[in-house]
């Protein structure tokens, strides 16, 4: 890998840091307080084209890779948007990736332009509240009733479910009990959200407000064929291809949020005078930001690494687990960091620390939990037996 400046990213990320730069703190603190899409702030990204950043040029996105939407989630949280600012996009940046790679042409076309133009807005609904992180236990059916299907079921943790028109859900088509394979049997749908048959009840959250979080209740909801992407029965296969991608980007916004928080816990060490000094000449100050500074370094390392094989279409499953872990762990010190560096101060709002310290608990649970991810690791590169 090449560690010299790269003028393309750095002009990604001072593009991205332009427009967040019109999103201040006092913006994202009344955010929190009173809730609400921040829509102003979507537009923003969707007027500058941004939302299309992974998505092929023939219709209408950048065509840039992993690596470069990395950047872009990173400079946004570090801006002090956070989670809120980076789950206002999240899905729209990654969750088309399977229709990216497995529809058809006349399904790429009819699809991804609205997204990128702002026109659609998407959610992912895969996990199940029996399910958890066992997605091969799904129980949302899709049946097929001639030339479309009927799907009934329930999806929990659904990001942007209130605001959003469109929907990737994963959905069994064959009873896991007739399946030879147990990926086998679930699909994959893009689809309309149907208001009709589709019911989002809002889960009130301690963190992140403004983008809202929801369980969801399908009863007979139609989906036309057309809809389905790729074949049949192969959607696990086809949510799988997603799943790096996603960590290495919620890696990036936990790094950017856990850069938010250290640099305010630096600013208010220099500061703060406490007994004729600044509390940031105290070594019990400067030795836990420093090593913060460094944890969150080395975690931006393991996202380049691992972006960089997705993007040359080599094997990152252990390298995009180990960055969404370090990512979260790191972040999640940083911000417990500024809180105590601030003292009593940190837990008040006016700070923003205290918000931070709430957000960053996102990418420690989701969208897999770090005991999980050791669990992979343990099995996948060490080859221990399995444990679950």
């Amino acid at each position: 890998m090449d560690f010299s400046t790269n003028e393309n990213h750095q002009s990604i990320r001072e593009a991205i840091e332009r427009i967040c730069e019109q999103f201040d703190d006092e913006y994202w603190l009344k955010k929190d307080r009173d809730g609400g899409f921040p829509r102003d702030f979507y537009q923003a990204f969707v007027d500058n084209g941004w939302l299309g950043i992974c998505i092929p040029e023939e219709y209408g996105g950048s065509g840039l890779g992993i690596s470069e939407a990395c950047i872009m989630m990173q400079a946004i949280s570090a801006s002090g948007a956070g989670l809120s600012g980076a789950s206002a996009l999240h899905m729209n940046i990654f969750g088309l990736n399977p229709v990216v790679v497995f529809a058809t042409e006349e399904q790429k076309q009819r699809m991804l332009p609205p997204l990128i133009q702002g026109r659609d807005q998407a959610c992912f609904a895969v996990t199940e509240p029996d399910a958890g992180l066992n997605t091969l236990k799904l129980k949302t059916k899709a049946v097929r009733d001639g030339d479309r299907y009927i799907i009934s079921g329930q999806k929990i943790w659904i990001s942007t479910a209130q605001v959003a028109n469109k929907m990737l859900i994963l959905a069994r088509t064959t009873p896991a009990e007739e399946v030879k394979h147990p990926t086998h049997g679930l699909s994959l749908f893009y689809t309309n959200i149907d208001r009709d048959y589709v019911q989002a009840h809002e889960i009130e959250k301690m963190g992140r407000k403004c983008v809202d979080s929801n369980q969801l209740f399908l009863d007979g909801l139609p989906v036309s064929v057309e809809d389905r992407i790729g074949e049949e029965g192969k959607g696990f296969e086809y949510i799988l291809h997603g799943l790096n991608p996603e960590r290495l980007l919620i890696a990036s916004e936990a790094v950017g949020l856990g850069k938010a928080a250290l640099r305010r816990a630096v600013d208010y060490a220099k500061e703060r005078v406490v007994f004729d000094r600044p509390i940031g000449k105290n070594q019990a100050i400067q030795h836990p930001l420093a090593q913060n500074w460094i944890e969150l370094e080395a975690a931006e390392l393991m996202i380049r690494k691992a972006a960089w094989l997705y993007d040359n279409g080599q094997p990152c499953g252990a390298e995009a687990n180990a960055a969404k872990y370090l990512g979260a762990e790191s972040a999640f010190k940083a911000c417990q960091t500024a809180m105590t560096t601030h003292g009593g101060m940190g837990y008040a709002k006016e700070y923003h620390v205290e918000r931070y310290m709430r957000e960053v608990m996102i990418p420690r649970i989701a969208p897999v939990s770090p005991q999980l991810i050791l669990c992979f690791i343990a099995e996948k590169v060490l080859g221990l037996p399995k444990s679950y």
